[in-house]
Parts: C-alpha cells; structure tokens; sequence
C-alpha cells in the first residue's frame, strides 16, 4: 500500500536535512524584502511554496484521491468526482475545476508498473530513440542503463568503458557561438496548428551545441544525469516544436495499447456532454469520436531524480489540441499542478502516485498551465522496493531448488532498478500530434504536409 498523505509529509526537525534546508532558508531570506512575492501570479506562488525546503510545505490542501478512498471519503473533498466505478475497484474521476482532467487512480499494477520502469530504462533510453544525453556524449549503442548493468558485474573496472564527450571526441574543437551566457532563456511558441504548421515547419532546427564543460565518465555516474528520451515523433527542444524531417520514432505497442485502453474506459459523455460551455474551442477535433480517432503518435519519457522540478508550461507543439494526452507515473510520489489558460489561474494541486494515469483533453485543459515543483522523498511503494516476490521456504516445503534459484535470478535482475528508484521518478506521456491519416510528407518535409 502506498503511503497516506501524512506518512509522505513528516518531517524530522533534529534529521541533517532539516536542518540544512533551515540554514539555507535564513541565509537566502536575511535580506531579501517583505514584499518580493508581490508581483507572483498564483501559479507561481503555488510552485514556490511546494518547492520550499524550509518551512517544509503544507499538503493539507492537496487532493489526494488514493487516501481519501482508504478513508472512506472518495471524493476528493468536493473537488473530484467519480464519473465510472469499475468491477475491481477502480475509479475514473473528473476535477470540475480544470474541464476535461481525467484522473484514474492505480490504473496501472504493481507488475505493470515494474515492466513499465524495465522498458524506460533498459529498452528505449537508447538509439535510435533521443535522449537528453545524445547532444553531449558518445553513448553506447546498447544505451546508457544496459552499459551501466553491464559496470557492474566488472571488476576491477573497465577504464576503457568511460563513455567519451563529443568535444573531447572532437578534440575540444567545438563551436560555443550559438549558445547563450546567462540564466537560462524562455522560450514561448507559437501555438501549432492546421493554419500555420507549414510556416512552423520552416523554422530552423539546428542540433543543440556539445557542452565543452563536461568530462569523459562512467556509465553509472552518467545514469542519473538522464532526464528525457523522446518517443514517436522527434521533439526540437530549442523552438519547442516538432521536427518531422528526422521520421518517425517507434511507439511500444505496449504504451500505445495501455494509452488508447485508458482513453477507452473514460465516459466521455460525462466528462464534456453535460455542459454546453465546454463546446468551444474544439476546432476540428470532437470527444465524440475519440474512439475512432485517437492514435497516440508522439511523446516522452521523463526521468526525475527526487530533488529535480518541472516548470510551469503549457503544450502548444501539437496540432491535435485537445485530444487526450496521457501521463503515467510511475515511482515516488509527486505533486502535479494544474491552472487555466494562463499564470493568473490558481492552480489545482494533485498527489500523483505509481500508477496513476492522468488524462489531460479538451481546450481547456490541454492548454492549461501545468508543473510538477516537487518529488516527495521516500515515497516508492512496497512492490518496488522489493527485490522479488518472497517466498516462505518453511511455510512452503514444495518450493524446488529451480524455483528458489529463479526468484533469486528475478531479485538479482530487479535490484539496479529497485537501486535506481529509490530517488526517482518516471513520467510516461504520450500524446497525438496530428488528426488521424496526417502525416507529414516526404518532397519537402520542412514545407510540405500530405494528407495520405
């Protein structure tokens, strides 16, 4: 059982870290004005007191939908409603104050959840699929986890496994002309659509510069540097939009099948057929026939170590802007935030557990503001944290010496995971970025789209 909102909020006054985190707050505050947080719109209130290490921040308000079931409540204290009960338990909720939030709580199992981290890990953060990583270095072709494993079980170590930078590869021969000085620049761009997706198409998308800064290391210490990797369609981080000149990614039949399944089970009818105020802004894409249409074709996975954030942002690279896009977490627990349109919206904020999958649709949603400001320390469930299924060899004489030596395999081939997870996250998101049968075309693919 996960842990109830109150486990994940104790905080130990006489612990190294809170007192570290207190010593930091009365430094960083000693001069700082009494009216600095004057001018913060609500979102950015909101992401600074949940980021706040000192005082440690107040969960009171946050609508967690798994607790609340464990007590009986079920309702998100007014600000959920359960719109379809399954034969299990399961449960598809709506937030009224974000239209088009779809929330299914432990949509995904224990084992679903661990093959879900087994994938991300050992199977797609590599070639061809883009990381993170691939601007800066020369990664193994079996990828950065699976050469990682592989250190492991070398000893001593291999010197000639460090993995090299691409400057030093270049012999320090790279150009830094492009690459701003300073804090780091925002980007906002311009809402893709049917109207403009060839002007946007346009703009160049240069290849992101090789830092000069970083050294030659290990695989493992390169690990938990790894923070995204993309999947189907190529995602340009410098212009925010989407490059279709380099193809199209593969899409896990698994993450396809579990992302349309979730889609499915939603009772569209409740979520935007009662209110006749949620009709604008569809364009050319209808809830009605999202079973039809629905073909998850882009998206990434994000990994979090537990002191990193995401900041408030909206989705504008998709042309489909307002089909489902469907996040799945998996790993310890974190605080999602959602507003409106734009910053001045108070944010709703959401405990988001392992499992839990979040359907963001609609026009309101999909172009809502959202973030995550924080990673809740030791918050990974029970199933992850264990290294395999136990067995009780007194309480079961029957166990064969095959048997025993298999779960010990599993439990050795779980651990660099469990070790892993201990201090992370993983997002799963995947969303649609054109209606369904448009496809980019092949003449001109910086200019040109077909319909096919």
């Amino acid at each position: 059982m996960s842990p109830s909102t109150t486990d994940v909020v104790a905080v130990d006054p006489s612990s190294a870290a809170f007192k570290k985190a207190r010593r930091q707050y009365i430094r960083t505050t000693k001069n700082r004005s009494q009216d600095v947080d004057a001018n913060w719109t609500p979102f950015r209130a909101a992401e600074k007191k949940f980021k706040a290490r000192f005082p440690p921040p107040d969960l009171t308000d946050v609508l967690d939908l798994a607790a609340e079931d464990r007590s009986g409540g079920g309702s998100g204290g007014g600000r959920a409603v359960c719109i379809r009960t399954f034969s299990d338990g399961g449960k598809v909720y709506t937030v009224p104050a974000v239209p088009g939030l779809v929330l299914l709580p432990s949509f995904v199992s224990p084992d679903g959840q661990r093959t879900l981290v087994q994938w991300a890990l050992r199977d797609h953060a590599r070639h061809p699929n883009e990381t993170n990583l691939d601007a800066h270095y020369i990664l193994p072709p079996e990828g950065i986890w699976n050469a990682h494993v592989a250190s492991l079980s070398s000893c001593p170590k291999d010197p000639t496994s460090l993995v090299k930078t691409k400057a030093s590869a270049a012999e320090g021969v790279v150009s830094q002309q492009n690459v701003p000085s300073g804090p780091r620049q925002l980007i906002s761009n311009d809402a893709a659509g049917t109207d403009n997706i060839y002007s946007l198409q346009a703009i160049p998308k240069p290849s992101p510069e090789p830092s000069t800064t970083v050294s030659d290391c290990s695989p493992s210490e390169l690990v938990p540097k790894l923070r995204w990797a993309n999947i189907g369609w190529s995602y340009h981080w410098g212009t925010k939009q989407y490059d279709f000149s380099k193809g199209k990614g593969h899409i896990d039949s698994r993450i396809r099948d579990l992302c349309r399944n979730a889609v499915s089970l939603v009772p569209w009818n409740k979520v935007f057929g009662a209110d006749s105020s949620l009709e604008e802004g569809w364009g050319d894409d209808d809830w009605k026939t999202w079973s039809e249409t629905y073909e998850p074709d882009a998206g990434i996975v994000n990994f979090y170590q537990t002191k990193d954030t995401l900041m408030a942002h909206v989705d504008r690279s998709e042309v489909c802007a307002t089909s489902p896009l469907v996040s799945i977490s998996l790993g310890n627990t974190a605080i999602f935030l959602i507003g409106g349109l734009t910053r001045d919206v108070e944010p709703t904020p959401i405990l988001l557990r392992s499992g839990d999958v979040v359907i963001m649709s609609g026009p309101a949603c999909r172009r809502a503001y959202h973030g995550v400001p924080r990673i809740l320390e030791n918050t990974l469930p029970e199933h992850f944290a264990q290294s395999s299924r136990p067995t009780n060899d007194g309480a079961n004489a029957s166990v064969s010496q095959t048997e025993r030596a298999s779960s010990t395999t599993v439990a050795s081939a779980w651990e660099p995971y469990r070790t892993y997870m201990q201090n992370a996250r993983i997002n799963i998101n995947v969303r649609q970025v054109f209606p369904k049968g448009f496809v980019p075309g092949t003449v001109n693919p910086a200019l040109r789209i077909n319909n096919t």
